[in-house]
């Protein structure tokens, strides 16, 4: 009986620690991504990882023999970091969001960025790094005949300005202005966005 107890002693702080460890993992997402943080931190996150998912098989084997009363922690430990994996999914999967009405692609030779207008009048710029780093800004803009025009910075330098320009004929968003102040329509390096989606009626 003794040697049980230890054993749950050790699992509860084991289910804890991997679960914190897991919910971490995921919050890192906002902050570089989480591809960036499992190269820095490999020898760390894959152990936390590979325990959470043994004491999440040992808890449902123990909750089907001897219930949820019998193990409380265990489930409430759990239940509560497998809710905010689903919700971290499901906050960014298109379910929850508004109609994406044009998306566009900007890539480089070290970064891709993604801008995404929706239906409501909001935008997310994707940036894409390398080893896995990503960055996510989001604002409003207004659509004005070809013209996008970004109510928040698009951008977190001033490589995007405030004011872009759709070209449909040439599948573009163009982001660049001549000496004369008018948008170069030319399609050249790190010169436009190629449209990916575009609603037809917008």
């Amino acid at each position: 009986m003794k040697e049980k107890s230890i054993f749950r002693t050790i699992f509860k702080y084991l289910t804890a620690i991997s679960s914190i460890g897991v919910i971490a993992w995921i919050i890192s997402d906002f902050f570089g991504g989480m591809f960036i943080h499992l190269v820095m931190l490999w020898w760390l996150i894959i152990p936390i990882v590979i325990l959470f998912g043994i004491t999440l098989l040992i808890s449902t084997i123990l909750i089907f023999r001897e219930g949820i009363k019998n193990n409380k922690l265990i489930t409430i430990t759990h239940s509560l970091s497998l809710l905010i994996i689903l919700l971290f999914f499901l906050y960014n999967s298109e379910l929850l969001k508004s109609k994406k009405v044009l998306d566009a692609s900007l890539i480089d030779d070290l970064n891709r960025i993604d801008l995404i207008f929706r239906e409501n009048g909001n935008f997310q710029t994707n940036v894409s790094g390398m080893f896995g780093y990503t960055e996510r800004i989001k604002g409003k803009y207004l659509m004005r005949n070809d013209s996008i025009i970004f109510l928040n910075k698009p951008y977190t330098n001033d490589y995007i300005p405030d004011t872009v320009i759709i070209d449909n004929d040439k599948n573009a968003i163009f982001f660049r202005r001549n000496k004369d102040g008018k948008f170069s329509r030319e399609k050249s390096f790190v010169n436009y966005f190629e449209i990916n989606y575009k609603e037809v009626n917008n």
